[in-house]
């Protein structure tokens, strides 16, 4: 992965804190689990999506992103790359900052919408390794502590 890339899901790990996972699950065997309950125990405001769920991991849970009754910042999405593109839309109809498509799913065509529509676009990446990453980095600048000139 480019630097650019790394330093722009960086910025996404440290500006943005509300996140709808779409596909969440009380599964604690699922990826989409596992992804949320990382993310909230590092202080995220997860917002589970799914249909089927009348909640996830005690928060209700909502049928689809229009449905949220809040700002979503973050989208990060557990569903088949057929799928995103509905998922894109509601997504810019929500005026969501971010798309982020987890480990093993990418559509291009719908990562090329939402950047025309300003938003920033990760894919194929897991937000938990991207976090477990950001956060070990963090702390070894601050281990380091101030650069001397």
């Amino acid at each position: 992965m480019p630097s650019y890339e790394i330093a722009e899901i960086d910025g996404v790990l440290s500006r943005y804190r509300s996140v709808a996972v779409v596909g969440a699950s009380n599964d604690p065997e699922r990826a989409s689990y596992l992804v949320a309950h990382f993310l909230k125990g590092h202080g995220y405001r997860v917002i589970p999506v799914n249909p089927n769920a009348r909640d996830v991991m005690g928060a209700t849970c909502y049928p689809d992103l229009v449905s949220i009754p809040e700002q979503v910042q973050v989208v990060n999405i557990f569903r088949r790359p057929q799928d995103v593109p509905a998922i894109v839309e509601q997504a810019i109809a929500k005026r969501a900052k971010v798309i982020w498509m987890q480990l093993g799913i990418v559509n291009e065509e719908a990562a090329a919408r939402a950047r025309e529509a300003g938003l920033t676009v990760v894919m194929d990446r897991c937000m938990k390794r991207e976090l477990k990453r950001y956060l070990g980095l963090a702390q070894r600048l601050k281990l380091a502590g101030p650069l001397s000139a």
